[in-house]
């Protein structure tokens, strides 16, 4: 498999890009730079993030599968093809209701 950089200038199939491991949360990052960074999460079924906050608002895209986002208390259900935006300093948890792939975008403001 290509590492992030050999990506660069090229198609990526990002759902392909990041693979499925029993029982656990597999990530890779894409980019990651001051003004924020692009992070690609496979999550096995039940597997999930705990609650805890970020100073940057976050945007969560589903490429495959479910996934249930807990945002300030509420939870939002997202499927592939939907995303969900994180305000900055608001308490959210992620938890995979089936295995479910997620391209993490974080934005930091200067």
């Amino acid at each position: 498999m290509k590492t992030a950089d050999e990506l660069k200038a090229h198609a990526v199939g990002l759902k392909d890009f990041v693979g499925y491991a029993a029982g656990a949360v597999v990530s890779k990052t894409l980019i990651d730079k001051k003004v924020g960074t692009l992070t690609l999460f496979a999550f096995d079924a039940g597997q999930g993030l705990s609650e805890h906050t970020a100073p940057y608002d976050a945007v969560v895209q589903i490429l495959d599968g479910e996934a249930e986002l807990v945002i300030a208390g509420k939870s939002v259900k997202a499927r592939a093809g939907e995303l969900v935006i994180m305000p900055s300093g608001v308490p959210h948890a992620v938890r995979a209701v089936q295995r479910f792939k997620m391209l993490l975008t974080m934005i930091r403001e200067k």
